[in-house]
């Protein structure tokens, strides 16, 4: 059972108030996105809506079939959102108490929390110093008897350099669950992210590249066993109606999730091709400047569901900050906490100095506003109230 402490001192960082007011850059973009898209989205849902068929219809095997060709793989499964997703992947895999899944400090909580579901234990490792993601020389340090699973985290749109995490796998028969929250349609070494683990998890919420009108989440696979183990695990664990063989779980997506979602990726590639078009504006404009822009390293076709930046030190972060939100201008700081410092995982022991990049990173991480929906003049706006705050516009 799980003790809430509500006594519970929370230090909220001074600036944050700055930040939670809607801005007239940065906020607004799903509703660009439905004045876009609305028509072909409501046409989706008026074919759903009288067929009396809402879960497990023939939308969602539809949609199943279009994410796992978009995606490079055999199968796509739809859940009901992408931590559900991360769980039942996981159960599937076998992962259970007494288990280890190492994956990286600085993500969402749900990565980790996927585990903690399972009754495993979270690992978690340090990033790497350029793309912030998991590298294979430091889970490899890492790995011991109890490790079950390895969970590469796409951050910020950055596919994880995948071949030698694979490598590392096989060596010590582990299983690679690719976290794909940040990276629908994401490339490694031409290879769609979805394709590259031995399964991958997305979340479709709305601020996602690609997200549904709500909830919702997909694992993708091209092995059958997982396939059939994920079809059973999220859906009450039953292949036949009312025959229950293991304890499943209630996290189906939906019929309606599902056709509009089939509506939006027809979209995704230029979607992400406009992300990327602004990430270059940002990148012209910015590059002077002191802060630490993006690295893409080669093997990666970026997808920029953030556009993280980091600033020469944790004040800075937070002046520059409070000087976006003054020009109305919608900056953030995605994951400021490590989650081995959450106090979901304080019982774990973890350090700052455990993690001696990623500490101070997360610290000073400043992430731009970037939408599909952005336009070049906002784009442009916020990189000049930058430049203005370093005396350079």
């Amino acid at each position: 059972m799980t003790k809430i402490d509500l006594t519970r001192k929370i230090d909220i960082p001074d600036w944050v108030e700055a930040l939670t007011k809607p801005t007239r850059i940065g906020s607004g973009e799903l509703e660009r996105q439905w004045e876009e898209i609305g028509e072909e989205v409501l046409e989706a849902v008026h074919k759903v809506l009288p067929t009396g068929k809402y879960t497990l219809g023939p939308y969602l095997k539809q949609f199943e079939q279009e994410f796992a060709a978009f995606s490079d793989s055999k199968f796509a499964i739809g859940i009901s959102s992408g931590t559900a997703a991360l769980h039942i992947a996981l159960e599937a895999m076998g992962v259970g108490p007494g288990d280890e899944v190492i994956t990286v400090c600085n993500t969402y909580v749900a990565t980790a929390f996927a585990a903690s579901y399972c009754g495993a234990t979270p690992v978690f490792v340090d990033i790497d110093p350029q793309t912030y993601n998991l590298s294979a020389e430091l889970v490899e340090k890492k790995i011991t008897s109890r490790t079950k699973a390895i969970v590469p985290v796409h951050l910020y749109g950055h596919v994880v350099d995948m071949d030698p995490i694979m490598d590392l796998a096989k060596k010590h028969n582990l299983y690679v669950l690719e976290d794909a929250s940040h990276a629908h349609g994401g490339y490694y070494k031409g290879r769609r992210v979805g394709s590259l683990g031995h399964a991958a998890a997305f979340s479709f919420y709305p601020s996602k590249n690609m997200g549904a009108y709500g909830d919702g989440g997909i694992i993708t696979t091209s092995d059958p066993d997982l396939n059939e183990k994920i079809r059973m695990l999220r859906y009450v664990g039953q292949r036949v109606k009312f025959i229950h063989e293991v304890v499943g779980f209630q996290d189906r997506l939906d019929e309606i999730q599902a056709a509009m979602l089939s509506v939006k990726l027809r979209h995704l590639d230029d979607w992400n091709n406009q992300r990327r078009h602004i990430a270059s504006i940002y990148d012209e404009m910015l590059k002077d400047t002191p802060l630490q822009l993006p690295h893409v390293a080669d093997y990666c076709h970026h997808v920029y569901y953030s556009y993280a930046t980091v600033a020469p030190s944790e004040e800075e972060r937070k002046n520059l900050l409070i000087h976006l939100a003054n020009h109305d201008i919608g900056g953030f700081a995605m994951y400021p906490i490590l989650v081995p410092m959450q106090g979901a995982y304080e019982s774990l022991g973890y350090k700052e100095e455990d993690f001696p990049v990623g500490a101070p990173f997360v610290r000073r991480v400043l992430n731009l506003p970037i939408f599909e929906t952005f336009h070049d003049d906002e784009a442009i706006e916020t990189a000049k109230a930058i430049l203005a705050y370093y005396d350079r516009a």
